[in-house]
């Protein structure tokens, strides 16, 4: 099976004529159809608002795309933040969802009034330390532990991850936030990442819910929102089924029928937070074959490497890969994709059978529009690539150009030797 790129050969020859390889490449229709279609199912909830993952793809330019159709920003590090306020985003705009958070960061977000989701307990005090207050409006992560399973299949394991508080840490602190001041709460859980299954946010919403309705009664919060945060997964690979989001907006709907409003919480306001959902399927990785190896394997050298794209190298991720122009030739030779890092992960497939690559190929890496530009470093002192958006009518932009050296070395101007790399 294949995945059809969203751009065409002809279009890579007029953008590479200006933008050379690589460079990642971003659909603009693509992305506003998919924010409508997650504004539309959840539009039952009046409340209801995504908050765009910036860590995702911190790109201005799609961030405002989304904040078109409402989006809000999560963040999650002082950068995110100011990147967000640049944008003008302010007060509930922002969700700032952080861990093992420094003051200054916090000092920040309270600045700009953005919605604080606590990580833990302990960060109760640490908040009120650092900004001498606790919000009237406050958020705490929940961790119910153990293993996240549907039907009879683990999805992920909660119990083995940093994130979040236990139960009983979770009563406590409202109990502790509500008498130092706080007037309205939120919930927050991550319990499964890249779940590729219309079943992950309705079960997820049934316990959060169910934990909102023992809140509000054991401790009197008013719970004002709930955020299920991100999770819902997209199709690396070609033979799975996408994710519905209208099928998953009912089925949250109907939990929050069954357990919420029978419970006088027909208020409460649901918040998603997604960031792979958002704009990873509109994002492709454009790199050309420049070498070819024939050893104990066969392998063909990009002028990309794991700079550009790190999850194949870290995580062993799929993503599927297009030899351009060469769409409907048979499949019948196995080579190993490789950047040019001095790592031997540095590979975006191994015995991955494509067609034919000849130099000068293009390949199109699919799915890189989340954690794709946004994951990359300077290893091997390699530069980041530029970053085009394929504008609806066709035409294209530069929306982040590529790195320099100058770029590179620019933390070292205050030393002499920044003068003599340039001489």
């Amino acid at each position: 099976m294949n995945k059809k790129p969203f751009v065409t050969k002809e279009q890579l020859d007029e953008i590479t004529a200006k933008f050379p390889t690589p460079y990642h490449l971003y659909d603009e229709k693509g992305i506003r159809d998919n924010a409508k279609a997650v504004k539309e199912a959840f539009a039952w909830n009046k409340g209801y608002r995504e908050y765009f993952a910036v860590k995702a793809c911190p790109n201005p330019t799609l961030i405002q795309i989304m904040k078109e159709y409402g989006c809000g920003c999560d963040c999650s590090s002082l950068t995110e933040l100011m990147l967000s306020q640049a944008m003008g985003c302010k007060g509930s705009d922002i969700m700032f969802s952080s861990n093992a958070t420094p003051a200054e960061e916090y000092q920040y977000a309270a600045k700009l009034g953005a919605i604080i989701n606590l990580d833990d307990i302990t960060h109760i005090d640490f908040l009120e330390k650092a900004i001498g207050y606790i919000p009237e409006t406050i958020s705490c992560r929940y961790n119910p532990g153990g293993l996240f399973k549907i039907s009879n299949d683990i999805m992920d394991n909660p119990g083995d991850a940093k994130y979040g508080m236990t139960t009983e840490q979770l009563f406590e602190a409202f109990k502790i936030l509500k008498a130092k001041g706080a007037k309205k709460f939120g919930i927050h859980a991550f319990l499964a990442s890249n779940t590729v299954t219309n079943e992950y946010y309705p079960m997820l919403a049934k316990v959060l819910f169910e934990v909102a309705v023992k809140l509000e009664k054991e401790t009197g919060a008013d719970i004002e929102f709930i955020n299920l945060s991100g999770g819902v997964g997209i199709p690396y690979k070609p033979d799975q089924e996408p994710n519905d989001i209208r099928a998953i907006g009912e089925g949250v709907r109907k939990v929050y029928e069954e357990v919420l409003v029978p419970a006088g919480m027909g208020d409460v306001a649901l918040y998603t937070e997604m960031g792979r959902f958002m704009t990873g399927p509109y994002g492709c990785l454009v790199t050309k074959a420049i070498h070819e190896k024939h050893t104990y394997k066969e392998y063909i050298g990009c002028d990309a490497c794991a700079v550009n794209l790190m999850r194949p190298a870290m995580y062993g991720a799929y993503h599927h890969i297009t030899v351009m122009g060469k769409e409907d030739q048979p499949c019948d030779h196995k080579y190993d994709i490789t950047g040019s890092l001095c790592e031997n992960n540095d590979k975006f497939a191994i015995d991955r059978m494509l067609p034919k690559i000849d130099m000068g190929d293009y390949l199109v890496i699919h799915d890189t529009g989340a954690h794709g530009y946004a994951m990359g470093y300077n290893y091997n002192g390699k530069l980041k690539s530029a970053e085009i958006l394929l504008k609806e009518d066709g035409s294209f932009e530069m929306i982040r150009r590529a790195e320099t050296p100058r770029d590179y070395f620019a933390t070292l101007d205050c030393f002499p030797i920044y003068n003599k790399i340039f001489e």
